[in-house]
This record gives structure tokens, C-alpha cells and sequence, in this order.
């Protein structure tokens, strides 16, 4: 189906469909963006900022403050299009499925350890090869190929820098397998006692350091105070 122009007054799109063209025609990809910026362009319209949002269910990519911190408070990023909203076909096929209730999500969060399972970040957590980014969480609904070729849907932890590079891409499990199969045998057996934990063999420090990401940043140095504190404790009674 041929793009239609965002501010055609003879195109009977929803607002979804008329803010992912305006992203595309007017902002571009990569390109930053303010809230007024976009209130201006649709005028009366008064959740255009949650039509927007909406455009993520979709596999569109748009960073505000909390994902890049380079961003201003009323500044977003237009990082990447998803799905093409205004081809009706395309937009059933890819419609997103029921909404997960939070007990759910956490659920996952847990069982996955607060890391994504592409990458290993913990939530809050700095990219090494980004300083100014840091990892937020989510759950993904996942299609799963089995060994024998049946697809059942599963949950994961991502990150969204993951989520986003990694599109709607299914799980394969006899890639999976593929992949392990070049292990040498001391990692085949690391790898083997993670798949009987149920989760990757996180050490000590790294547990602690997810514990401490998850205290709110204004009360970390509060942490580091009675920490330096048990150290000096600890070495005093040696």
C-alpha cells in the first residue's frame, strides 16, 4: 500500500497511523523531536503523546530521557519504524495481543533475574559502549520454534535497545542448540548447569550489584556510606 502524506485532509487515517507518518515525513529517523513540537502538529488532538506511545506495540522505537539520557526533559528521539500502522493488513497482523498484567511481568522479571536474556544488562544499569544510556527493562511475548517444528508463545526480559534491534524475530530452539554445540566441554557443562538452575550462574558481586541498581539513585550514596562503613567494621576485626 502506497505511504499516504500525513497531513492530507483526504486520508481518513486514525491519529496512530497519522503521527508514525508524520515521524517518518516530517521528523525523520534518528531525528530529535519536543512534545510541543508534535501537540503543534496536531492540533485538538489531546493524547497525541499516548497515540505515539502506542506506535511501540508495533515495533516503532522512539527514546525519550528515560532511555537516552543525552535527551532533554521535553525532547524525544525518533530512533526506528516499525510496522507499516497505515497498511490495514499489516497493522491486524501485527495488532498487539492481550495486555500483561503487572503480576505477570514481574513474575518474569524475577525468573529471569532482573537481566535481559539477550545481553545480561540489569535494569538501570549503564551499556558498557554507551555512557549515557542506561538498560530499561521489559517483557516480550515471543513466538518459539520446537525441535519439532510446533510454535507456542513464550515471555522474556529484554532490553529495549535489544527488543528494538531484534524486531518481532521468533526463538528457534534447534538454533539454539546449533549454537551450543561449538562450546568447548568446560563451557558445555557451565551452560548445561544454567539450563538445570533455570538461569544463568550470576556470581556473589553480580547479585549485589543488581540489588544495589534497583535502590533509586538519590539514596545509592546512602547505600555506599554504610557499606564503606562494614568494610571498616570488617577490617577491624581481623
Amino acid at each position: 500500500m502506497e505511504q499516504p502524506v500525513w497531513d492530507d485532509p483526504a486520508c481518513s487515517v486514525g491519529t496512530m497511523v497519522r503521527g508514525a507518518l508524520w515521524l517518518l515525513q516530517v521528523v525523520g529517523e534518528g531525528n530529535t523531536f519536543t512534545k510541543n513540537q508534535l501537540r503543534d502538529a496536531f492540533p485538538g488532538v489531546s493524547q497525541i503523546d499516548r497515540r505515539v506511545r502506542d506506535l511501540r506495540d508495533y515495533g516503532w522505537v522512539v527514546y525519550s530521557s528515560t532511555e537516552d539520557a543525552s535527551l532533554l526533559t521535553e525532547d524525544q528521539r525518533f530512533v526506528k519504524a516499525g510496522v507499516a500502522v497505515w497498511d490495514p493488513k499489516a497493522r491486524r497482523a501485527a495488532a498487539p495481543q492481550k495486555a500483561m498484567s503487572s503480576k505477570d511481568r514481574q513474575v518474569v522479571l524475577a525468573r529471569d533475574g532482573y537481566m535481559c536474556t539477550l545481553c545480561g544488562i540489569a535494569g538501570g544499569e549503564l551499556y558498557p559502549d554507551d555512557a549515557i544510556m542506561t538498560a530499561v527493562l521489559s517483557v516480550s511475548r515471543r513466538t518459539v520454534t520446537g525441535t519439532d517444528g510446533h510454535k507456542t508463545e513464550a515471555l522474556v526480559t529484554e532490553c529495549k535497545r535489544c527488543r528494538s534491534g531484534r524486531g518481532g524475530a521468533a526463538i528457534d530452539v534447534n538454533a539454539a542448540v546449533a549454537a551450543a554445540s561449538g562450546l568447548g566441554p568446560g563451557e558445555f557443562r557451565r551452560l548445561l548447569r544454567w539450563l538445570e538452575r533455570g538461569r544463568r550462574g550470576a556470581t556473589e558481586l553480580d547479585r549485589a550489584w543488581i540489588a544495589c541498581l534497583s535502590v533509586p539513585p538519590e539514596q545509592r550514596e546512602g547505600v555506599a556510606d554504610r557499606l564503606r562503613a562494614l568494610q571498616i567494621s570488617r577490617a577491624s576485626d581481623l
